[in-house]
């Protein structure tokens, strides 16, 4: 099955590119993104060495209809996707942290939170917890944006403190935090889930913010299904969940978490299958919708001839 690795395009008025762990940033004519969403997967910070075939599609398209589902808490850099893998939008300076918002101890807070720390980001979590409990209302526990390696934690007085931003736009990126993951929450209860923790990014343009990037995907959010979250709970089993994580636990359970001196394991294709599987199932379940999946004979020349068209007319 064929799956965009990796992108080389030269489209009209392109003056940049960027590749990132998942997506491939053409900047055109400075003033507009074309973001390709790659089918490459990347965990611990490390891009796998296999794709997984219809996962920048499902992104894609998850992430438009969510930035568009949230447009009227703030703007977002969106324009269209020409292409069911691209997306075209404003080019925003991005701000340099990831705010990172939290309903459960899940994921890296379970992590420090079994460790013995009681202190993330600044914020304290109360004892008495237990591995995918509820927090008593949403933390955030922003994060810095990493050119490379690993994103560090920062809490929100030092991200003030250094001038990373300023206190009158940081107060504004917490409301619209809080306001989003409210807003996908009640999108994730209406379709049996629940939105467990997410990550959003924002950047300016003429002044003003605007919401970035992908929103509310399983590469940005976790999410667990609400049917037998509490009786799971209860008994200590497992919650079942469509994120990431399930990628990670497994690379964990093959030795490797990122660390020095580990190697990425070999991803068999039976596995790959399922991450593909697993992506797709969870676009159906959040949008209710059934996943098309589009023409992979000829990925690369389908997004050129697409996104060209949908630049000759911006």
């Amino acid at each position: 099955m064929k799956a965009i690795k990796e992108s080389n395009f030269n489209f009209p008025g392109q003056t940049a590119v960027y590749n990132g762990k998942v997506r491939d940033v053409y900047s055109i004519n400075n003033d507009h993104l074309v973001i390709v969403a790659s089918d490459r997967i990347s965990a611990f910070d490390y891009i796998l060495p296999k794709a997984i075939p219809f996962k920048g599609q499902v992104l894609n398209q998850l992430a438009a209809k969510f930035l568009k589902a949230t447009e009227d808490i703030v703007q977002n850099w969106l324009i269209d996707t020409p292409d069911p893998s691209v997306a075209v939008g404003h080019k925003c300076e991005p701000f340099k942290v990831e705010m990172v918002i939290r309903g459960y101890l899940a994921g890296h807070a379970a992590r420090e939170y079994k460790a013995g720390r009681r202190v993330l980001c600044g914020v304290e979590m109360p004892d008495g917890l237990k591995e995918n409990d509820r927090f008593e209302s949403p933390i955030i526990t922003p994060a810095t944006k990493a050119e490379e390696g690993h994103d560090e934690d920062i809490s929100r007085e030092e991200i003030i403190g250094q001038g990373i931003v300023s206190e009158e736009d940081y107060i504004l990126l917490e409301k619209y935090t809080r306001e989003l993951f409210q807003r996908g929450t009640e999108i994730a209860a209406e379709r049996g889930l629940i939105l467990v923790d997410t990550k959003y990014e924002f950047g300016k343009k003429n002044g003003e913010i605007y919401l970035i990037d992908e929103i509310h995907t399983p590469d940005s959010s976790r999410y667990f299904y609400a049917d037998g979250y509490e009786s799971r709970q209860a008994k200590g089993e497992k919650q079942k969940q469509l994120s990431k994580e399930f990628v990670r636990e497994w690379l964990i359970a093959n030795n490797f978490q990122g660390l020095e001196g580990q190697t990425i394991p070999d991803m068999p294709d039976d596995f790959v299958e399922t991450v593909s599987q697993r992506y797709i199932e969870l676009y159906e379940q959040i949008t209710g919708e059934t996943f098309v999946k589009a023409d992979v004979k000829d990925i690369e020349n389908r997004i050129n001839q697409n996104v060209t068209e949908f630049l000759s007319h911006l």
